[in-house]
């Protein structure tokens, strides 16, 4: 167990955003389902989250070899090479897109896998593709003895109908395998479609990949089958989803100058890239550099926010907001009840123990945010609540604060930022104690 004490302070200097997540494992797969050598840059095997670390696993456990070589990461991938019957696991951690991006791609080996999960994992909802083998009369069956659910297809091509409000994690699933198969696919997505950004990361990262699917109206994709993946280089990006808490740390709690927040791409087409567009409309100072931006502390205003595209966004947000003169409002937001917390609970709890009027219903978060001059009176012990993003979030909050915060689970951060804390303290000037126990 971990404990960071986060004292207030102004930060200044310049930051590099890890690379995003959401790409890497975009990519991995990609790239151990092409039959020869890939390469993939912006990865670094000294600060590599734990969601990346199980799908390189699981990618080298169905037949990739999967190395370092100097800054690159090295894939040679092919055919999925699983054989005989016995039940092969394989272990997706506490990662819901492994888990969801995988069960599809396993399926079509015909045998059993059983895929396993920690933490909150095994709660979050698969109906999905339940709904879907259950059509086509395969095997997917929960196994709460292992925490996991047991796999076996082979799925068939055919017409697929899945909500689009639940995750976008299970389209993208079925548009790694589809085109695997020898016939051709639809996917029929019933609005409202929430996420689409995330579908349209992954049809391009198949496309660097020679693989190809097509929109024939707004809610509908076609999949051609018989493609295969070849391989390429293809480097992953900075993540905006990790930007967004330096983002926020920059417009309340920085010296004048700003910070230097680098090694994104401003013209990205990740959702979470809405954070700047959200601290413009709030009154936001960001100025856009060639491969980042430069954000000054500024007042800012209350906010009416969607989350449908950026859920991710949300306790972070929160904080921000906690920041706004005015009450602000976070919509359509539901779907962070069922993330590695219950991030609408949770957030709602934490930030209440620091001292901000908040309160909630089941889709949205109303958050009273402070007038100028006024400082939350800090202080207190938070709880992570084994979340990554309520553990950040929090530790951006409590640079704002009168007193330290203190929050215990900390390292939560290893999910998607092993560095988090070091790049706080060594780059940005904040002073974070980090203290660890004995389980």
């Amino acid at each position: 167990m971990r404990t960071v004490k986060v004292y207030p302070g102004l930060a200044k200097g310049t930051v590099w955003v890890p690379p995003s997540k959401s790409l890497a494992h975009r990519a991995v797969i990609c790239a151990a389902l092409a039959d020869g050598e890939s390469r993939l840059t912006g990865l670094h095997a000294e600060n590599l989250s734990d969601d990346i670390r199980v799908t390189i696993a699981a990618m080298h456990k169905l037949g990739a070899d999967i190395h370092f070589d100097g800054d690159e990461l090295v894939v040679r991938g092919g055919r999925l090479a699983l054989s005989g019957d016995e039940v092969w696991e394989i272990d997706c951690g506490e990662s819901g897109s492994t888990l969801r991006f995988l069960i599809p791609i396993v399926s079509l080996l015909g045998l059993p896998v059983l895929l396993t999960g920690r933490g909150r994992l095994p709660q979050r909802p698969q109906t999905v593709y339940q709904q879907i083998f259950a059509e086509q009369d395969l095997c997917f069956m929960p196994t709460p003895a292992q925490n996991g659910w047991l796999v076996r297809g082979p799925l068939h091509a055919g017409d697929f109908h899945l909500r689009g409000d639940v995750s976008s994690q299970f389209i993208s699933g079925l548009l790694f395998a589809l085109p695997l198969l020898e016939s051709d696919s639809c996917l029929h997505i019933e609005p409202p479609f929430e996420s689409r950004s995330y579908v349209q990361l992954t049809l391009a990262m198949l496309r660097k990949f020679g693989v190809h699917a097509e929109w024939l109206d707004d809610y509908t994709l076609r999949i051609p089958g018989a493609q295969f993946y070849q391989p390429c280089q293809a480097a992953v990006e900075g993540d905006f989803s990790q930007l967004a808490f330096f983002a926020v740390l920059a417009t309340i709690s920085a010296q004048p100058e700003g910070l230097q927040i680098m090694g994104v791409d401003p013209h990205s087409a990740q959702g979470d890239r809405r954070i700047i567009e959200i601290i413009r409309e709030m009154g936001g100072d960001v100025e856009e550099l060639s491969d980042g931006y430069l954000i000054r502390p500024a007042a800012l205003q209350a906010a009416q926010i969607d989350l449908t595209d950026c859920p991710d966004l949300g306790p972070v947000l929160a904080v921000l907001v906690a920041q706004a003169e005015g009450e602000s409002r976070l919509y359509n937001a539901g779907r962070l009840r069922i993330k590695e917390s219950d991030r609408i609970a949770d957030v709602e709890t934490e930030l209440k123990r620091c001292g901000v009027v908040m309160h909630s219903t089941a889709d949205e978060m109303f958050i009273t945010g402070l007038s100028a001059g006024e400082k939350l009176p800090g202080g207190v012990c938070c709880q992570a609540h084994n979340d990554h993003r309520i553990v950040m979030a929090l530790a951006v909050l409590a640079t704002a604060c009168q007193q330290p915060l203190e929050i215990v689970g900390a390292e939560a951060v290893n999910k998607s930022y092993p560095n988090f804390f070091a790049d706080l303290q060594q780059n940005l000037g904040i002073n974070a104690e980090v203290a660890d126990e004995l389980a």
